[in-house]
C-alpha cells in the first residue's frame, strides 16, 4: 500500500509541475513598428567618430596656420599675357596665406572688377597653387567722343581709352558729350544698342567692313567703309537682319543702302535718297 502511494504521487509530481508551470508568450511587435535599437550605433561606435572629427578638425586649424598650403604661385588659364598679368598682380596679396583661409568667391569678385576680365573662376590646386580661369572679354566697336577714343566689348564694357587711328578693324560709335567714360565702365542706351549691333560682326564679318554705326532710340545703322548703309531698323532681331544682309550684299552696287529692317522684305536702293526702290529677294532664315 505504502509503496504503491509512493509510486502513484512520483508519477503526479511531474504532472502537477507541469499543470502549474506558467509559459510566457513573446509580445507581438506592432505591425510597421521599426525597432530602432537596432540601428542605434554603439557607445564605442560614437567615441571613435567623435574623435575621428575632433582630429580632423585640429588638422585642418593646423593647416591654416602654417605654411603647410602657403601660396607661392597664382596660375591663370584663358587670358592673353597682359590681362593674365593684371591677374596676378591683383591677387598679389594672397602670396605666403594658406589655401585654406582664402576666400574664393571674394577672390573672384575681384578678379572680375578688372576691365578685360568677363568672368572668372578660382580654384585651390593644393599644395601650394591658386588656380584662375578667365574669359576675357572681346571688344566690338571703339567709342568716339571728341577727340578721344574708347575700345569697348560686346557687353558694353568700357575696356581702355585708345589712341588716335588704333583698331581701325573695328566700328565707330560716336557718343555725344554728356557720356562719362571710364575703364572698367559700361554704356548703356542708345549707345549700348549700337555697341550690341555690331558684337556679332566680331564672329562672323559682313563681305564689307562696317566703319561706324548711326544709332538712335528707334533705328540703328552701319555705315560701310565705301559708304553703302545697311539699316537694320530697331535692335530687335539683329543676328537674323545680319545674316540676311551678309547673304544679300555680294549681290549689290556699291553705292546706296539695304534696308532689312523687316527681315521678311528687304529693300535696296542705289543711292542713298533714292525715289525708286527695288525690293530684294532674301531670307528670313539664319
Amino acid at each position: 500500500m505504502v509503496a504503491g502511494g509512493r509510486e502513484a504521487r512520483g508519477r503526479s509530481e511531474p504532472q502537477a509541475r507541469a499543470q502549474s508551470a506558467v509559459t510566457t508568450l513573446p509580445r507581438r511587435r506592432p505591425a510597421g513598428r521599426l525597432e530602432l535599437k537596432r540601428f542605434a550605433p554603439s557607445g564605442r561606435s560614437l567615441a571613435v567618430g567623435l574623435a575621428l572629427l575632433v582630429g580632423a578638425g585640429l588638422a585642418y586649424g593646423y593647416a591654416r596656420s602654417t605654411a603647410a598650403f602657403a601660396v607661392t604661385e597664382v596660375r591663370v588659364h584663358g587670358a592673353p599675357a597682359d590681362v593674365a598679368a593684371e591677374v596676378r598682380a591683383t591677387l598679389d596679396h594672397v602670396q605666403a596665406e594658406s589655401l585654406l583661409s582664402l576666400r574664393l568667391p571674394a577672390l573672384e569678385a575681384r578678379v572680375e572688377r578688372l576691365p578685360w576680365v568677363a568672368s572668372a573662376a578660382v580654384d585651390r590646386a593644393f599644395p601650394h597653387t591658386l588656380a584662375v580661369t578667365v574669359v576675357p572679354e572681346q571688344p566690338a566697336a571703339v567709342l568716339r567722343q571728341g577727340a578721344a577714343s574708347w575700345l569697348v566689348a560686346a557687353s558694353g564694357r568700357v575696356l581702355a581709352p585708345l589712341a588716335l587711328r588704333q583698331r581701325p578693324a573695328l566700328p565707330r560709335v560716336w557718343l555725344g558729350r554728356g557720356v562719362v567714360l571710364e575703364a572698367g565702365g559700361t554704356v548703356k542706351g542708345v549707345p549700348l544698342q549700337a555697341v550690341r549691333a555690331v558684337a556679332p560682326l566680331v564672329a562672323a564679318p559682313l563681305p564689307s567692313r562696317v566703319a561706324s554705326v548711326r544709332a538712335s532710340r528707334d533705328e540703328l545703322t552701319l555705315v560701310l567703309r565705301n559708304g553703302f548703309e545697311i539699316r537694320l531698323g530697331d535692335g530687335t532681331q539683329r543676328a537674323l537682319k545680319l545674316e540676311i544682309a551678309r547673304r544679300i550684299l555680294p549681290s549689290l552696287p556699291p553705292m546706296g543702302y539695304l534696308d532689312v529692317s523687316v527681315p521678311k522684305f528687304p529693300v535696296a536702293a542705289e543711292t542713298l535718297n533714292s525715289q525708286v526702290e527695288v525690293e530684294v529677294q532674301g531670307s528670313s532664315s539664319g
